[in-house]
């Protein structure tokens, strides 16, 4: 299994040890998900189960979902977004549990009009409570070729990479009060939806129905976690992501993409939280 979002050598040969205790899911549309919402607009592409089309069009867009829950584990899977002018379309991957009061965490992609970038949208949710905003412009173009959005979801943080570069790190901040994703789990969803009320700039750009429908692709999904079943996970402390953290070279390449390429964090929005930021931004 090819662990690409960050992995190190030593990290691997640990990995190989511990495989027989692992919860592994390398890797089939056919095997893995199921298409829960379109009415056809989703299609697996090939034979193996490696590439999944969605699409949206002025009826309905589409969406995939896992077969298995998850408490915990490291999930990536190959994008690559609608091209041409997006506005108004949101494209997502992300983790979410069910219920009023779900945890989730996501990568949602802002379309946008031709010629202007897309806005990647990271949140994380706890017990139904969002608010924790940061969003990004990437340093390539999406919609050209496929790029590996991966989510690392352990006990003490969540990792957000781009093509193994690390952008975001939320950190498990209980011990100060703020709420952190620990006990419910979660399925992976896809979905490719309009939104043209706030996705682009706010609502001002609509969408174009005249150049429907619009399609965004998946390939490679990938799994490596700890399968949720009958009311209980049981999630082993020795597979790598488990207590995966970055070192000194990944928090310099995230600071980096920050300073670039950030276009907006709710640490830093004092318009917002006129009586101080929330506390894990301290």
């Amino acid at each position: 299994m090819k662990l690409s979002c960050g992995t190190s050598f030593a990290f691997l040969i640990l990995f190989l040890f511990a495989a027989q205790s692992v919860h592994v899911y390398a890797g089939s549309f056919h095997k893995d998900v199921q298409i829960h919402w379109g009415d056809g607009r989703g299609k697996i592409r090939d034979r193996d189960g490696k590439l999944l089309s969605l699409s949206l069009d002025k009826s309905s867009g589409s969406g995939f979902q896992s077969n298995q829950e998850f408490l915990y584990g490291k999930a990536e899977v190959q994008m690559k977004l609608v091209s041409g002018n997006s506005a108004g379309t949101v494209t997502t991957f992300y983790l979410k549990s069910p219920g009023t009061t779900w945890d989730e965490i996501d990568f949602e992609f802002l379309g946008n009009l031709s010629g202007h970038p897309y806005t990647l949208h990271t949140n994380v949710y706890t017990k139904g409570s969002g608010d924790k905003e940061q969003q990004f412009h990437l340093w390539f173009d999406p919609t050209v070729n496929f790029h590996t959005y991966c989510i690392t979801w352990n006990p003490q943080r969540i990792i957000f990479t781009v093509d193994g570069i690390p952008i975001r790190e939320f950190k498990n901040s209980e011990s100060i009060g703020v709420p952190f994703p620990t006990k419910q789990p979660m399925r992976l969803y896809a979905s490719l939806w309009e939104a043209e009320h706030w996705a682009t700039r706010g609502g001002l750009e609509k969408t174009d129905w005249s150049k429907a429908p619009f399609t965004a692709f998946y390939r490679n999904y990938n799994v490596d976690g700890c399968v949720w079943a009958n009311g209980k996970s049981s999630c082993p402390t020795n597979s790598p992501w488990f207590t995966q953290q970055l070192d000194s070279n990944g928090q310099t390449r995230m600071k980096g993409v920050q300073s670039k390429y950030m276009v907006y964090n709710y640490c830093t929005d004092k318009n917002r939280f006129p009586r101080g930021v929330p506390a894990e931004c301290s």
